[in-house]
């Protein structure tokens, strides 16, 4: 029996070293501005410009965005640029076979992305906040970029450009007798065309649009959920006032 706890420990530490070898790293704190109106606008624009060329939104229609302040006009003139119609919903015109040649699947659909991302490391929001600022070049790879989230992933980083190129810098380290790698930060190898802050600025707003996204009601829910929770404290202390008037004078 000793033997076998033994075997597993062991196991378990040299799984923990490869998943470190692999840059698997602690998810970051996405901002939660799901209420922040110029946020998701802007979330958005980053979305349809970056996003949707190869990702759907299968299950969310143009027409939607004006729930997020955006006029039927401005989602015409700003967001569509393809002959799709305003009531129509976002679909990418990218061939299956084609993405599945080039990244080696087809890319999933980002409607509920941010809801399917949950994990032991955080909220989706978390995973896709860190997903997206953990890019870096690596030339043994198809695309030639991989990710510290997601090691080995398939998708290019279409945001270099407003990124920049970056290098991880890793520290080796021993872990149960075994040597792993651990990440300890970044060295910008050539600047974006937007400083480190500015970046970080615009994922959050990507990621906030994606979170809407996944439920656009949620913000009504929550405030109407308030207002019930607010209706019943008040119901409960007057039909509590009503029992003890109604039984004072009962012995």
């Amino acid at each position: 029996m000793k033997k076998i706890i033994l075997t597993l420990i062991a196991a378990l530490g040299l799984l923990s070293g490869a998943q470190a070898a692999e840059g698997g790293i602690a998810w970051d704190k996405a901002p939660n501005r799901t209420n922040d109106t110029a946020s998701l606008q802007n979330g958005a624009k980053l979305f349809v410009n970056y996003c949707l060329n190869c990702h759907s939104a299968a299950f969310m229609r143009y027409n939607r965005l004006q729930d997020i302040g955006l006029t039927e006009q401005q989602i015409k003139d700003n967001l569509l640029f393809t002959t799709d119609k305003v009531g129509e919903t976002m679909k990418s015109a990218i061939d299956p076979r084609q993405a599945k040649e080039w990244f080696g699947g087809n890319p999933p659909d980002l409607t509920v992305i941010a809801r399917s991302r949950a994990g032991h490391g955080g909220t989706g929001a978390d995973y896709l906040y860190t997903f997206l600022r953990t890019f870096y070049r690596d030339d043994t790879k198809a695309t030639g970029w991989n990710n510290l989230a997601f090691p080995n992933v398939g998708m290019p980083h279409v945001l270099w450009q407003l990124q920049g190129d970056r290098r991880p810098i890793f520290e080796e380290q021993q872990s149960h007798g075994h040597p792993i790698q651990v990440f300890k930060g970044w060295e910008q190898i050539t600047a974006g065309t937007m400083s480190p802050l500015q970046y970080d600025q615009a994922v959050g707003d990507l990621v906030n649009y994606l979170q809407w996204m996944g439920e656009p009601a949620q913000n009504t829910r929550v405030r109407v959920g308030v207002w019930v929770l607010i209706f019943l404290g008040v119901f409960t202390v007057i039909a509590w006032r009503l029992n003890a008037a109604f039984w004072k004078d009962v012995k």
